[in-house]
């Protein structure tokens, strides 16, 4: 059982103006003026103007909603939800506006309806053939590294002739949350090049380019005897922008004991 939480901050759009609450312009100064004040007014981000228009939880926040509770990230302007996996055994924090989308073949997957190469998803090692009882299992944090980039490469292999992948760990580290549990987390760079003409004959018909740049980012977790794996994708272009709220999501990362 899977339950979303919409967490948010608190807003900073005024408020709207009362209808007729003051005399209708009598001058084309006027008008000009009033409609300069309510641009102005209401001029926000366009990450965040997008953000409102997708999420009815920002129009309809208190209206029918139990399973909704409010708190602040004073660090980030992004507004965040709760994914709870009773099931399962985890939970975490995404932004609002990313968009579930079912049948990814993870247990959980979310993506940002903007930068469509920018997601989230979550995978478990299988209950009856794992038997981890910590994260240590995989060995130091540089190990667990190694583990995490060369399964990475493995899905990425393509049977296409002139690609080729680079890649390479960026960093590797360990932190212990506010639960108590070990968490590692693994950082990977990986790009894409293909040849323009692979079918070429001669060598200098063969250009190779670069297809994507991307940073990955691991938090691996150990509950239930399992193995979890919280994943993010996010191009090299925008990853300084998105830096801050997906190391919001990787810390808010937790595997919870599964009962009955």
């Amino acid at each position: 059982m899977a339950i979303i939480l919409d967490s948010l901050l608190p807003p900073s759009r005024p408020a709207l103006p009362t209808r007729f609450s003051t005399p209708f312009p009598s001058s084309a100064s006027c008008l000009c003026t009033r409609r300069n004040q309510l641009i102005t007014a209401f001029s926000i981000p366009r990450r965040n103007a997008m953000a409102l228009i997708l999420s009815s939880s920002c129009i309809f926040s208190d209206v029918g909603l139990h399973d909704e509770i409010a708190f602040a990230e004073p660090s980030s302007s992004v507004e965040f939800r709760e994914y709870i996996d009773t099931f399962d055994g985890y939970s975490l924090k995404y932004p609002q506006n990313w968009i579930q989308v079912r049948g990814a073949g993870a247990d959980i997957f979310f993506r940002d309806p903007f930068v469509l190469d920018e997601n989230l998803s979550v995978e478990m090692s299988s209950p009856s053939s794992s038997r981890y009882k910590t994260v240590e299992d995989l060995g130091p944090p540089e190990e667990a590294g190694k583990k995490v980039l060369k399964q990475y490469l493995t899905e990425f292999m393509s049977t296409r002739l002139g690609v080729r992948r680079e890649s390479n760990i960026l960093s590797t580290s360990s932190r212990v949350a506010d639960d108590g549990k070990l968490y590692y987390q693994v950082e990977v760079n990986i790009k894409s090049y293909a040849n323009t003409n692979e079918l070429a004959v001669m060598p200098q018909d063969r250009v190779s380019r670069l297809e994507w740049d991307r940073r990955y980012l691991s938090v691996l977790g150990v509950e239930n005897n399992r193995l979890y794996e919280l994943r993010l994708q996010t191009p090299e272009s925008v990853f300084v922008e998105e830096e801050n709220d997906l190391r919001q999501v990787m810390d808010s990362f937790r595997v919870n004991k599964v009962f009955g």
